[in-house]
């Protein structure tokens, strides 16, 4: 009879041991869960932009009474607009004026005059209250920048001496 009893022992071993194994299956594995799907459209909308940046700060045209001194300025222009974009300037006051206190000479805006770029560019004097285009063209600028360049003259007139100013106000716009 042992045999019969060790058989039966081993048979109740055997199952204990497998329902242990699956309640540890079980128990080790996540239930399968109930999911959906959706999807989104990602739109990326590109303005217009343009900037007008590294104008040269300031400069001075240095000279005697009749003398025609000029200088080079420089800035840089990025857009992306296709279309293109002009740039302006134009003196902030009629008249530049000086600097010491009790001089009342002026030299007119007038005087002062900018040769943009461009084929047959020709120096121009500045009117107040009216911009002067000074470079135009008829595409976007490369990423990094278009640089232009502005050259000034004045034929200095006869008047104290001093250093007058104004402010130019360049504006870059698109077309």
């Amino acid at each position: 009879m042992p045999t019969f009893r060790n058989a039966h022992i081993l048979g109740i071993c055997l199952a204990l041991a497998g329902a242990v194994t699956v309640a540890a299956l079980e128990a080790g594995s996540p239930a399968l869960a109930d999911t959906d799907t959706g999807t989104t459209t990602a739109n990326v909308e590109v303005t217009s932009s343009i900037t007008l940046s590294d104008l040269t700060a300031s400069f001075t045209l240095t000279g005697a009474p009749t003398d025609t001194p000029s200088t080079q300025i420089s800035m840089k222009v990025t857009t992306n607009n296709f279309a293109g974009y002009n740039v302006t300037v134009a003196p902030a006051t009629a008249n530049l004026t000086g600097a010491i206190a009790g001089n009342s000479d002026v030299i007119p805006a007038g005087l002062l005059q900018v040769k943009g770029t461009g084929v047959g560019a020709a120096f121009t004097g500045l009117t107040f209250g009216t911009p002067l285009v000074v470079h135009t063209q008829d595409n976007a600028s490369v990423a990094a920048g278009d640089t232009i360049n502005n050259d000034y003259q004045i034929t200095i007139p006869f008047v104290r001496p001093d250093t007058y100013t104004t402010t130019l106000n360049y504006v870059a716009t698109t077309l």
